[in-house]
């Protein structure tokens, strides 16, 4: 009998992702792994270990909360917070955009990277006559580490808009211009997308934070850009019963068998990340075959339709995401079902999903 909800993450895949991603850049290029939210669900610890052994050279989060995370569990390389922090007294390199926010933290002797906003509409300088302030001042401190000038795309992931070519023409001067008065200074923009995208992208380094988990930046089949899906989401039948025409499945009666029909519950719901959207909206493969959701995901159980008749059994395995004899459920699939992205399928996953590293 498998547990009740289960996320298998192939640290290996990780680590093959890394290496294929870094096959991409030319050999002064570094790669960057993004180990946010918990490695996008994954597990940020073990996640970014694989990534460095991969081939990624520094590691990126959001907060200082996640730095300091990775520093407990005994991580040593370079690790960059790209969000808002209270102050720099993090062991990691921190963003800035903002000059007072420049002269607050200096007296704690920061490494900083400074962001240009281009386009993103987010955090970062949106006026480059101030980013070059930001830039030349942090220079002149003896106390500040300048480290890198940076930026983020808006739709690197929208292949054939104008938007990106505009955003990284705008950088591309701006970084162009800042080297000239200090040419040891790096460059990073690209994310996951931009990486595959477009090698003009590259610059010193790149962040790769979903294709490392075997994500597709486009929303689309990660293998066709060389990735391995490294989550398998799984859980295990718990009951089948057979239902006469007209009896329901779930709350609010959602789902009525026409005729007779066997179904099985899985106890798996929303409270495990299984979103409620998925009500009669999504397969699961059990016995290496698809069977439809039948009902409504509630938030401890879904109830799955076998068909008139079922071979299927109490304790056999259920995969929601992975792959399962000839059958496979990327969770692209299950983001198309959602109206979403890969991204929020994998970091919604609850804590109450056990993660088991392999």
């Amino acid at each position: 009998m498998s547990e009740r909800a289960l996320a298998r993450i192939s640290d290996d895949a990780v680590e093959r992702n890394c290496a294929h991603l870094r096959s991409l850049l030319g050999a002064r290029t570094e790669l960057c792994a993004v180990v946010k939210a918990d490695g996008y669900g994954h597990g940020a610890a073990e996640c970014a270990r694989a990534a460095l052994r991969g081939g990624a050279t520094r590691l990126a989060v959001a907060t200082a909360r996640e730095a300091a995370e990775l520093r407990s569990a005994g991580i040593g390389k370079p690790i960059l917070v790209m969000g808002a922090v209270d102050d720099a007294s993090v062991d990691a390199d921190v963003t800035v955009w903002d000059i007072d926010f420049l002269r607050a933290i200096a007296p704690q002797r920061p490494r900083v990277h400074v962001k240009l906003d281009t386009g993103m509409g987010r955090l970062g300088a949106r006026d480059v006559g101030e980013a070059h302030a930001i830039v030349d001042e942090a220079a002149a401190d003896e106390r500040v580490e300048l480290v890198a000038v940076m930026t983020h795309f808006a739709t690197a992931d929208e292949v054939g808009d104008d938007h990106f070519p505009a955003q990284l023409a705008r950088f591309t001067e701006f970084a162009a211009a800042v080297r000239e008065r200090h040419p040891e200074m790096e460059a990073h923009a690209a994310n996951s997308a931009a990486t595959i995208r477009d090698p003009a992208a590259h610059f010193d380094m790149v962040r790769c934070g979903v294709a490392i988990y075997g994500l597709d930046p486009f929303q689309d089949d990660p293998g066709a850009h060389g990735l391995e899906p490294a989550l398998e989401l799984s859980s295990y039948v718990a009951r089948v019963e057979r239902f006469q025409a007209g009896e329901s499945a779930g709350y609010g009666r959602r789902w009525r068998a026409s005729e007779p029909r066997m179904v099985a519950t899985l106890p798996i719901g929303y409270g495990d990340g299984w979103r409620r959207a998925l009500t009669n909206n999504c397969d699961v493969l059990i016995g290496g075959a698809r069977h439809p959701l039948a009902g409504t995901v509630s938030m401890d159980n879904v109830t799955v339709d076998l068909g008139a008749e079922t071979h299927v059994s109490v304790g056999d395995e259920a995969v929601l995401i992975g792959r399962q004899g000839e059958e496979r459920i990327l969770c692209e699939e299950v983001a198309r079902r959602l109206g979403t992205i890969n991204y929020e399928v994998t970091c919604g996953l609850s804590a109450r999903v056990r993660r088991e590293h392999a």
